[in-house]
């Protein structure tokens, strides 16, 4: 595994935050890349991807969200929310001196991208978004609502694998033992006393649970904003319970210059190192500053 520099950032209220810093073998000074996990994730879930991308010549940034993985949890669990968490990247690049860059994110971390593109359209040089949109089917959403902060607790490695197979294996239906092993270790914390843990806070659900008092906001805008920003592609996955297929066609309609590739065998969301995705993003990369 590529080696990374743990660096920490300051948020706007005071929260320490995490992310992993994925230098350049070669120094590289094109834009760098910021990559964003999902809802219930951290950094580690770019742990293949990143080293890939940083060995093209672009710095590489995996974030772990906060309340996620080893960043500082919120003491208001109100505030975890993309607009909060899109100051933070934007903090982050204040700290680390970045202008502008390439945006990898997956499902939230996608949201987080376009509402990153609304408050400083020239941070963003490009992006990916991995199975998100504007717009997200309420299958997927009731599926990922139905996991979110809950789950029994689990003591052996074993029992992490079944639990990752039990909440995702809709998305993966081709993995084995040694997938969801790998895959655990990506969800839960192991702490000195070996008890695992899964590595978010669980009062993230908090938000979801309030009632909404008015209509949902409109994210169009926002996607046709971060489109305008610079070379964009939609990564779908063919099984994807969360952008179906005709989200996806949406999308490519409103904005025309989006790419668009999608992996089969594969739901919600891609690793992104699979030879489609992969290939794809190496192409958008050439072409980004």
């Amino acid at each position: 595994m590529a080696m990374f520099t743990d660096i920490y950032w300051t948020a706007a209220d005071g929260l320490r935050l995490h992310a992993r810093d994925y230098a350049s073998p070669s120094g590289g000074t094109a834009t760098p890349v910021i990559c964003i996990h999902g809802l219930t994730r951290n950094a580690r879930d770019f742990e293949d991807l990143a080293p890939r991308i940083a060995a093209l010549g672009r710095r590489t940034i995996a974030v772990d969200v906060r309340g996620r993985g080893l960043s500082a949890r919120d003491p208001d669990p109100m505030r975890y929310q993309p607009p909060i968490y899109a100051g933070d990247v934007l903090a982050l690049m204040a700290d680390q001196g970045i202008e502008r860059a390439v945006f990898v994110g997956t499902s939230m971390g996608g949201l987080i991208t376009m509402v990153v593109a609304a408050m400083n359209p020239k941070a963003v040089a490009g992006s990916v978004l991995n199975d998100v949109g504007p717009e997200l089917s309420p299958v997927g959403l009731k599926r990922i609502g139905g996991y979110v902060g809950g789950g029994e607790p689990v003591t052996t490695w074993a029992q992490a694998g079944a639990y990752a197979a039990m909440i995702n294996g809709v998305a993966f239906p081709d993995y084995e033992t040694a997938d969801w092993d790998r895959f655990a270790r990506r969800l839960f914390d192991q702490g000195d006393d070996g008890a695992l843990a899964l590595a978010y806070d669980p009062d993230i659900s908090a938000p979801f649970k309030v009632a909404p008092t008015g209509p949902a906001p409109d994210l169009w805008p926002l996607f046709k904003g971060l489109v305008a920003c610079g070379p964009t592609l939609l990564v779908r996955g063919g099984l994807s319970d969360l952008i179906d297929a005709d989200i996806a066609a949406r999308m490519r309609e409103a904005a025309p210059d989006l790419r668009y590739v999608e992996v089969p065998r594969v739901g919600h969301a891609p690793e992104l190192t699979e030879p489609e995705a992969w290939t794809a993003i190496q192409q958008l990369l050439a072409d980004a500053p």
